[in-house]
């Protein structure tokens, strides 16, 4: 039977959905030759999902549909399995004659947990499993303190990743030269939305590059939500069909506030490589013994978009209606949410990973945890957006409030539930409440 199986190594596909300038892609087609990229839809994450609409499964299923048709122009194909990662791969290796896997490095405890079993298996076999950094310039622990300790300040943890840059760190692998070594072989199935449980959606997919002209004025435009002043490419990376170091290649020509967005993203996800804790609980302990109200009606006003403050709303309206929001509504709804209405920032963070089209959890995580004062650098405890200058200094036309609230200034839309005097001085009593307990029982449990 053995003589039987194809002789082939495998790259497998994640969250690098790109043929060109793929890291582990170039490591494979250069190095090893005869490769059959590999997708899994993997049932761990999919069975987590609760709408069969979800756009980010239509997202990767175009993003694949993409990549197959480059491959079959080679002369190659797209293998693609449904399951558990580790039966499916329990099942290629009696399928295939596998010489070597590679991967690109995923960071968040699954994916960790995921690719230790599947080496494991893949060692059993004498397979070689090889991963390489592709979703980020620095990853884990290479932007260190001097004394050898992870940053948990961002503005020390940038410098140090700007000192540590060198142009070479943003130089493509050019996959996309190297498709000749790609296994020839008839084309494979490729399954439907419906075959694996989803159907189409009404996803509108950002172009794959950011445009110079937003980099030019990015400084001035990006928090004004009315108009297209971001790069919109927060999707592009989460699933990589968009290469990083091409990004910031482009950024590096455009100044440094672009560029500090995409260091952010980077300073979240080695936080939570360092501190994965920070997944289930604060990054300050003290936190966890504030008394959230949890207030089921104001929260579901909040994921309706029905607060009555109208840069809140519009904000919640867009990710509902497209799956996205606009960076400047996150910080005022996520805000809202854990200082006016007192609810767990836990319940906001789940809401976001549920509707997030670009759901990355560091990135999500790590956000939220800022505005509610909890995470590491985050905003004070005391400081309170207030809903109302916000959009008078970010919307002062309205053009954001009214493409989402069409009813707006009519009847129609709902008084505020709450006060914002009296939420704030409310905000303040309780954090200062729960934090000074907090204190008590963390010195307690030292």
């Amino acid at each position: 039977m053995s003589e039987t199986r194809p002789e082939v190594s495998i790259h497998w596909f994640r969250r690098d959905l790109r043929i060109a300038d793929n890291h582990g892609l170039f490591r494979a087609l250069s190095e090893q030759g005869d490769v059959l990229p590999l997708f899994i839809f993997d049932r761990e994450i999919l069975g987590r999902l609760e709408s069969r609409s979800d756009r980010r499964v239509d997202f990767i299923h175009r993003a694949l549909a993409d990549i197959r048709e480059t491959l079959e122009a080679q002369g190659g194909a797209l293998l693609i399995e449904q399951g558990s990662p580790k039966e499916v791969w329990s099942s290629l290796v009696e399928r295939y004659k596998i010489t070597a896997v590679t991967a690109n490095h995923d960071h968040e405890p699954y994916a960790l947990q995921r690719d230790e079993a599947v080496r494991a298996l893949l060692l059993k076999e004498g397979i070689p499993f090889h991963t390489y950094k592709d979703i980020s310039i620095f990853e884990r622990g290479e932007v260190m303190k001097e004394v050898g300790d992870p940053y948990t300040v961002f503005t020390p943890y940038s410098r140090k990743w700007k000192a540590l840059f060198t142009p070479e760190k943003a130089e493509p692998f050019p996959s996309e030269n190297e498709l000749r070594r790609i296994w020839k072989t008839t084309p494979l199935p490729f399954p439907t939305l419906s075959s694996i449980g989803f159907e189409p959606t009404d996803l509108q997919v950002p172009p794959a590059e950011v445009a110079d002209e937003v980099l030019m004025h990015y400084a001035q435009t990006r928090n004004l939500p009315g108009m297209a002043g971001t790069s919109r490419m927060s999707v592009h990376l989460r699933f990589g069909t968009a290469s990083i170091r091409a990004v910031v290649r482009k950024a590096m020509d455009h100044g440094e506030t672009y560029l500090n967005e995409l260091i952010w993203r980077e300073f979240f996800m080695q936080l939570m490589w360092h501190f994965p804790r920070v997944v289930n609980e604060s990054f300050k302990p003290a936190y966890d013994h504030i008394a959230w109200t949890n207030d089921p009606a104001f929260f579901h006003a909040w994921c309706e978009g029905r607060t009555g403050f109208p840069f809140v709303d519009a904000g919640m309206r867009e990710l509902r209606a497209t799956g996205l929001m606009h960076n400047r509504a996150r910080m005022v709804t996520a805000s809202f949410l854990t200082k006016h209405l007192l609810a767990d920032p836990s319940l906001g963070e789940a809401w976001f990973a549920k509707h997030l089209l670009d759901f990355e959890l560091s990135s999500n995580n790590g956000n939220w945890q800022w505005a509610s004062g909890s995470g590491c650098d985050a905003s004070p405890w005391f400081r309170v957006f207030n809903p109302t200058l916000q959009q008078q200094r970010f919307d002062p036309d309205l053009r954001y409030v009214k493409r989402w609230i069409p009813e707006y200034g009519t009847a129609r839309y709902p008084e505020p539930i709450v006060d914002h005097a009296t939420a704030r001085n409310k905000a303040i009593e309780t954090y200062k409440a729960g934090l000074s307990e907090g204190r008590v029982a963390v010195n307690v449990h030292h």
